[in-house]
């Protein structure tokens, strides 16, 4: 069993040490199933792509912005938000960990 907390400090520190400033650990992957632990540091971004066909972002710290063409939603600790299908992206509001839980086809 893991460890959500230790793999959020774990996933930041190493996020705030990569020049790019994110780290991002494959926790289950279980077909179709998939759920990462992702950290970014304050203004680090996932680029905009697309979304699988069902998917949801669970925010373990900080604070993050999803983007989208329907609109941009604000989230932070302890929020859990629906990804809607279509093109989206991620940024942080400040140094953040998320849990990104996708199932594809």
């Amino acid at each position: 069993m893991d460890d959500l907390n230790a793999l959020a400090d774990e996933h930041l520190a190493a996020a705030r040490a990569d020049a790019h400033g994110r780290s991002a650990h494959l926790l289950l992957r279980q077909v179709p199933l998939r759920q990462t632990v992702i950290a970014l540091t304050e203004g680090s971004a996932l680029d905009e792509h697309n979304a699988p066909p069902a998917a949801s972002l669970q925010v373990l710290r900080g604070a993050v912005r999803l983007t989208a063409g329907s609109g941009d939603v604000d989230l932070r600790t302890g929020a859990l938000h629906p990804i809607s299908r279509g093109r989206h992206g991620l940024l942080a509001l400040e140094d953040a960990v998320v849990l990104l839980t996708a199932v594809n086809d």
